[in-house]
């Protein structure tokens, strides 16, 4: 571990963006449960529905923060809670961040999580066939690689748990995730969203950088193994990609040019794009009522 690696909260601030999320309503929750045992970040928290045996449909609920803050408690969670009224379970996965472990390893552990949910499926009521997954930023960025590279083995470490249990998912929500790394300064140029130096993707400090170990511009590689485009095939999950039209963080370029590459190989019909006009990263309208209501309807119709 390297403290001396990057401070988000001097750099970002983030951790002030997501105070931690108050659920003693919630009556059925278990938190802080080890998936894995390699590192103190693979925990998870389970929330029930007041009511219903079961078997649960599950959503995964995956924390942003530039892959080095925030956490499975915070604020980010509470759109996901929305889904315990309609009957699903809801799973918080913690995952290794970039100043513990660099790329492929919060990948790796997020797949670990679905393992690990499938193999408990029926101490916690959970439907193993049901799962969708749900995030935003660094969070959309893992529900896009759980989507797309399901089955691929330098991106499963099997040692953490349940070898014998598949890490594939049944639906994706994005929001506003990135996918390739390379493209955002150039993207956020063309519409005039460029941040000033000392804040660009293409620096040794960027969040995209320390989660791969090197500036991105010399590492075009690792790049490429790091973009959910690059594992699209048939067979994935359908996709709901919501972005802000003025995000000044991730380009909204990023999630159209994705949903092109989803299209077009999954087909129209498994892939949404829907941009939300003048939202910024983050933004509060990806939480209205409305809009979280609109995702929880498209997750009721794949796995209901």
């Amino acid at each position: 571990m390297n403290s001396k690696r990057f401070n988000p909260g001097a750099h970002y601030a983030i951790e002030e963006l997501h105070p931690q999320a108050d659920t003693h309503h919630i009556q059925r929750k278990y938190l802080d449960i080890p998936y894995a045992s390699l590192s103190p970040a693979q925990k998870l928290d389970i929330y029930l529905p007041d009511e219903g045996k079961g078997p649960l449909p599950v959503i995964l609920s995956l924390h942003g923060g530039a892959f080095m803050g925030c956490d499975k408690s915070d604020a980010q969670v509470l759109p996901m809670l929305e889904g315990l009224p309609r009957g699903y379970a809801v799973v918080a996965i913690n995952y290794r961040l970039s100043w513990e472990a660099l790329f492929p390893a919060l990948v790796h552990d997020v797949k670990a999580a679905v393992r690990w949910v499938r193999a408990n499926a029926r101490k916690y009521s959970f439907d193993p066939e049901r799962i969708a997954s749900w995030g935003g930023s660094a969070g959309g960025y893992l529900s896009s690689m759980l989507g797309s590279s399901a089955g691929i083995p330098k991106l499963e470490d099997l040692s953490l748990g349940n070898p014998d249990q598949a890490s594939s998912i049944q639906a994706v929500v994005d929001w506003f995730g990135p996918t390739n790394f390379l493209k955002m300064d150039e993207q956020l140029a063309a519409s005039g969203l460029l941040p000033p130096p000392g804040f660009r993707h293409s620096e040794a400090n960027s969040p995209e950088s320390l989660l791969l170990g090197q500036m991105i511009t010399q590492i075009p590689e690792k790049v490429a193994a790091a973009n959910p485009e690059t594992y699209i095939r048939p067979g994935a999950p359908p996709f709901l990609l919501q972005h802000g039209t003025k995000d000044p963080v991730v380009p909204v370029q990023q999630s159209i040019e994705f949903a092109a590459k989803l299209r077009s190989v999954l087909g129209d019909d498994r892939v949404i794009l829907e941009l939300l006009e003048g939202a910024e990263h983050g933004d509060e309208m990806f939480e209205t009522p409305e809009n979280v209501s609109r995702v929880l309807d498209f997750i009721d119709s794949i796995l209901k």
